[in-house]
């Protein structure tokens, strides 16, 4: 038992790095890592103004396809387009990134990686039952 004890008090040196056991994940990650997580907190404050700034301009309808969500049959729908609207992101990111093609339509590389991000947030919302609500 005691050497359970010893491990969660444990300082390991890695280069130049020291590990804690017993620091977060979080406290670590900042400590070691600030201006990568400076701009991952930034970057979620960005989508957090998209969200709800597209919010207000489609409502939630667009997601819960006209639907209240309480059959898992209408939560399947939303998933599902949603899934669309993801592969829909994917394949302009194979036309942009992979196959280096001009953006034609206004939408950057930027915006496009946002729209998944925030998509993937959305999808868990209406898994947890907490859209429109």
């Amino acid at each position: 038992m005691d050497n359970i004890k010893e491990s969660k008090t444990k300082v390991v040196h890695k280069g130049e790095r020291v590990v804690s056991t017993e620091e977060s994940a979080v406290d670590y990650c900042e400590r070691v890592y600030p201006q990568t997580t400076d701009e991952f907190k930034t970057i979620m404050d960005e989508m957090y103004v998209t969200f709800c700034k597209k919010q207000r301009n489609y409502g939630p309808d667009n997601i819960s396809v006209g639907t209240d969500l309480k059959t898992t049959d209408d939560i399947k729908i939303s998933l599902t387009g949603i899934w669309f609207r993801l592969n829909d992101k994917i394949q302009r990111l194979k036309q942009l990134v992979v196959l280096g093609q001009p953006d034609e339509v206004g939408e950057s590389i930027q915006d496009t990686y946002e729209d998944m991000s925030v998509y993937g947030v959305i999808a868990q919302i209406v898994q947890r039952g907490k859209w429109a609500k």
